[in-house]
């Protein structure tokens, strides 16, 4: 019944996601907030509300390291796997402001993250930090994003939904995200028991797997249909967000305590995944991530499952 449960987890923590965001989106558009904000809060807020919820109730039942795991193994997938796979199906451009802007806050973060834990736990303090990086963040974010397209009118979601219906939404989807990512949890650590290894093992594979399964659905779809838009600076985002806004709130309601493997090769293999991303869309201005790259990303991304299971 565990594997049927994770599974009705991961289904209700995808769905659940996805209401989050119309409803927020719905919202949004009937206080005539504009899209570029929508994007950058609820949206952001939204593909990550999975993580979010999964690494809160792992961290308030018990699991530490299912709420450390699930963040850093789904970086690392987000990358090497999201990013690997959508290469191969369809090369991807490469925007300047993901090198310029995106990809050296998210390098920063994941080295402040490192710093943080090397006392093997992450605490209220640090997470009321990370909290405060991710509104300055997103805060620049906007305002930048008006600076560059200074001008040009600006863009209003259209209202799908009557406030009513949006909070609704809302609702439900806050319901659902609570009991997903609470079958998930429960289900991983009893898989985890079952199989005799450590819910390290489970946070950064199966649970991290599943919680990066709406990029990677979003990502294979566009490649499908050759939509050029696909963004790496998405992706990084997300990352991003990961690490200041699901760890930052995780580590203000608990103290997280980390163990040894996360700091010592988990974390360092999530720093080297990012640096390696960065070397593979050079040069800057006209880089592409070819199909070899994501063909290297990819199988980077097994090697690294298949040592995290032998470690």
């Amino acid at each position: 019944m565990d594997y049927l449960y994770l599974f009705l987890g991961f289904i209700i923590l995808l769905y659940s996601g996805d209401l989050l965001v119309k409803g927020g989106v719905a919202l949004s558009s009937h206080f005539r907030i504009s899209t570029l904000v929508v994007g950058v809060t609820v949206v952001s807020f939204g593909t990550s509300a999975p993580e979010l919820f999964v690494s809160l109730d792992a961290a308030l039942s018990g699991s530490p390291d299912i709420s450390i795991g699930n963040v850093v193994g789904s970086n690392i997938s987000n990358i090497a796997l999201v990013l690997g796979f959508t290469a191969i199906l369809l090369p991807l451009p490469v925007r300047s402001n993901s090198i310029k802007y995106d990809w050296p806050v998210m390098m920063g973060a994941s080295l402040l993250f490192y710093v943080f834990i090397l006392n093997h736990k992450l605490e209220t303090y640090e997470g009321i930090i990370f909290i405060i990086l991710l509104i300055s963040f997103m805060v620049w974010t906007i305002w930048n994003s008006r600076r560059e397209n200074r001008g040009l009118a600006e863009e209003f979601p259209e209202a799908k939904h009557s406030i009513p219906i949006a909070v609704l939404l809302l609702i439900a989807s806050s319901v659902g995200l609570y009991f997903g990512a609470n079958l998930l949890v429960d289900s991983a650590k009893n898989i985890a028991i079952e199989f005799g290894v450590s819910e390290r093992v489970i946070g950064l594979t199966i649970v991290a797997f599943g919680t990066s399964v709406p990029e990677l659905a979003t990502s294979a779809v566009a490649a499908f249909k050759k939509e050029m838009d696909i963004s790496i600076g998405n992706i990084i985002g997300s990352n991003i967000f990961n690490i200041f806004g699901v760890l930052g709130v995780t580590s203000i309601v608990k103290n997280i305590r980390i163990t040894e493997a996360i700091i010592s090769f988990d974390v360092l293999i999530m720093l080297a995944i990012s640096v390696l991303l960065f070397l593979l869309i050079l040069p800057l201005k006209k880089g592409k991530l070819h199909r070899w790259k994501g063909i290297l990303l990819l199988s980077s991304y097994f090697i690294y499952v298949y040592l995290v299971f032998m470690k």
